[in-house]
């Protein structure tokens, strides 16, 4: 399968993921299914994806390309790529994943949108696992343009360049994750920083919101333009390495979710929702980080697609 020869895809599940994943190829021309045995959910993605379009002032005559499905089988019949985009758990997805291998082609690209999972986990046991990788969009996927292609212990290096080159066409940014481990890049990386913070916390350091306004109003500004390993290379490896004398011994390195997280939870503390996590919320307040939050993307999108 060469990108060429990609004309039909399939996501399934039709929530914020699959519906902002099915926008990104119907702007680009493909014919698009959405499937989803929700039938609520499945009826509201076509006014939520003409809400995409709208708000990039884009016309939403694409939508005349989008077919949507309740039925697996009847979804992928001409699929040559499927991306599934369903719960995040290795049971339902190898459920998933076994019942496309039974009703598509075998050199149909089948695609997990999982954040974490390793893929081969997901391939285990199922027919020709060379065409299956991970396409990890980040949330929303309309907005954030980052994906990592993951390859799987059996995936195959011809099917990952494919995906690399579809969703480069597409508009959007690949990277090419060479090793299935669980959390792949982004993820990793965002959650040692996040077990840190916990940990500052935890110690009596400093509160939540301080270890926020650090990151908001310190490197987080740059983190757009200058990456980890990029701003190493700035300032020099010999005073990178002189600092992690000092800073490595120190550094939390705990292997279990931090207790402060899991006293959280078990308490009812679960964050905006709750109005209460590691910081305080009102609805206002909530709404009005989610609010900034989306102008942010939808500006940065606008610049990127412009």
């Amino acid at each position: 399968m060469t990108m060429s020869n990609i004309q039909n895809i399939t996501v399934v599940g039709a929530g914020l993921m699959g519906h902002g994943i099915a926008q990104i190829f119907l702007a680009a021309g493909y014919q698009v299914s959405l499937l989803d045995p929700n039938e609520e959910v499945l009826c509201q993605a076509p006014t939520k994806i003409a809400e995409i379009f709208q708000l990039f002032g884009l016309p939403s005559d694409a939508l005349s390309r989008l077919s949507t499905f309740t039925d697996l089988a009847a979804s992928v019949v001409k699929a040559d790529l499927v991306i599934e985009a369903g719960p995040e758990k290795l049971a339902v997805k190898r459920s998933i994943f076994s019942e496309l291998a039974k009703h598509t082609s075998k050199d149909c690209i089948l695609a997990t949108n999982t954040s974490a999972i390793p893929i081969s986990a997901i391939a285990q046991g199922i027919s020709h696992p060379e065409r299956i990788v991970g396409a990890h969009f980040w949330n929303p996927p309309h907005l954030v343009r980052l994906i990592e292609v993951v390859q799987g212990e059996q995936s195959s290096l011809d099917v990952i360049a494919t995906c690399i080159e579809l969703f480069n066409s597409v508009g959007m940014k690949s990277v090419h994750v060479k090793r299935d481990i669980p959390g792949f890049i982004g993820n990793r990386l965002q959650h040692a920083m996040k077990r840190e913070a916990i940990a500052l916390v935890s110690a009596g350091v400093c509160d939540a919101e301080t270890i926020d306004d650090v990151v908001k109003h310190g490197f987080g500004q740059r983190l757009a333009v200058l990456g980890p390993l990029e701003q190493s290379d700035l300032v020099g490896l010999d005073l990178t390495l002189d600092i992690y004398k000092t800073l490595f011994p120190t550094l939390d390195n705990t292997s279990e979710p931090p207790a402060l997280l899991v006293d959280n939870v078990a308490n009812g503390r679960l964050g905006m929702k709750a109005g209460q996590g590691f910081r305080k919320w009102t609805p206002q307040s909530a709404e009005q980080v989610k609010q900034n939050l989306r102008n942010f993307l939808v500006e940065k999108a606008k610049q990127q697609l412009s």
